[in-house]
C-alpha cells in the first residue's frame, strides 16, 4: 500500500461530463496530492448545461462499500456529495463515525443542480440538525444557506459552514462561520468564468488540505485559492487542472 499521500474518501455521484461528482473529487484530489477513494450514492446522466436523469443506488450498498474501504485505509478526511434524503445522509455519517469517532467529514450541501434539478428531501428536520452535529463542515450556496436558515437546521448549529459567495451580493466574497466567528475570504478578482461542478471541486479541495494536516480556516484558505484558479483554468463551463 502507497504510504507517500494521505487517503480520503469522496462519497458522492457520478457524473459522465467528469465536471462533477466523484470525477471531479478525484481529480481535484490528484491535483493536490493526496490519494482518491470513492464511493458512488447515484448515477446521472447529465453534461456540463444539462440534467437528464438520475438513478440513486441502495443506501445498503452505500454503507457496504464505506465500510469496506474505511477498514483497509487509513482515511483522513470524507467528503460527502449529492444524497437524498437527511436518512440516507444520517446512516452514511453512523457508518463513518461507528468506524472513527474523530475523522473529519465535509459535506458538499447539494440540495439542487445548476440545471434546477432537487437532489435533497428535506422531510426529517429534526434528524439533518441531529445528523449535522457529527459532520465537521458543510459548504452551502447563498441559496441553501438561506433555505436551511429558513428551515432552522442552521441554529444553534456547532458544525462549521462555508457559506460560498457566487450567488450573494458581494460576489466571491465566501464566509467561513466557525465558533461564532465569520472569518471572510475575499476574492482576488469577481468576474470568474463559471464552472460546472465547481462546488464538489472546492468542497475536494478542503478535504485535501484538512487532510494534509491544515486546520479547517487555512485549509478553506487555500481551498478558496484554488478553486479560483479552476474557475479561471477555461472559459467554458468544463474546466482544467493546469495551472
Amino acid at each position: 500500500m502507497q504510504t507517500d499521500r494521505p487517503f480520503v474518501m469522496s462519497i458522492a455521484g457520478f457524473d459522465p461530463s467528469g465536471g462533477a461528482g466523484v470525477l471531479a473529487d478525484i481529480k481535484t484530489f490528484e491535483r493536490l496530492s493526496v490519494q482518491g477513494l470513492s464511493v458512488l450514492t447515484a448515477i446521472t446522466l447529465q453534461t456540463e448545461d444539462s440534467f437528464q436523469k438520475l438513478q440513486w443506488l441502495p443506501i445498503e450498498e452505500v454503507v457496504e462499500a464505506v465500510e469496506t474501504l474505511l477498514n483497509r485505509y487509513t482515511v483522513r478526511c470524507v467528503k460527502i456529495g449529492i444524497v437524498p434524503s437527511a436518512v440516507f445522509l444520517s446512516e452514511i455519517v453512523k457508518t463513518i463515525r461507528s468506524k472513527d469517532e474523530n475523522l473529519p467529514i465535509v459535506w458538499d450541501t447539494v440540495l439542487k443542480s445548476s440545471s434546477g434539478r432537487t437532489f435533497f428531501s428535506i422531510e426529517n428536520p429534526s434528524l439533518l440538525s441531529e445528523t449535522l452535529s457529527e459532520i465537521n463542515l458543510i459548504t452551502p450556496n447563498q441559496p441553501e444557506f438561506e433555505f436551511l436558515s429558513e428551515m432552522g437546521v442552521l441554529n444553534n448549529l456547532q458544525t462549521a459552514v462555508y457559506q460560498k459567495g457566487g450567488h450573494r451580493t458581494e460576489k466571491g466574497e465566501d464566509i467561513l462561520h466557525i465558533d461564532r466567528q465569520k472569518i471572510r475570504f475575499l476574492p482576488s478578482q469577481t468576474d470568474c468564468p463559471p464552472k460546472h461542478g465547481s462546488g464538489c471541486v472546492l468542497s475536494s479541495a478542503i478535504t485535501s488540505y484538512l487532510a494534509k494536516g491544515y486546520d479547517l480556516e487555512n485549509a478553506c484558505r487555500y481551498a478558496k485559492i484554488f478553486i479560483e484558479k479552476f474557475l479561471n483554468s477555461h472559459p467554458s463551463l468544463l474546466g482544467n487542472y493546469n495551472f
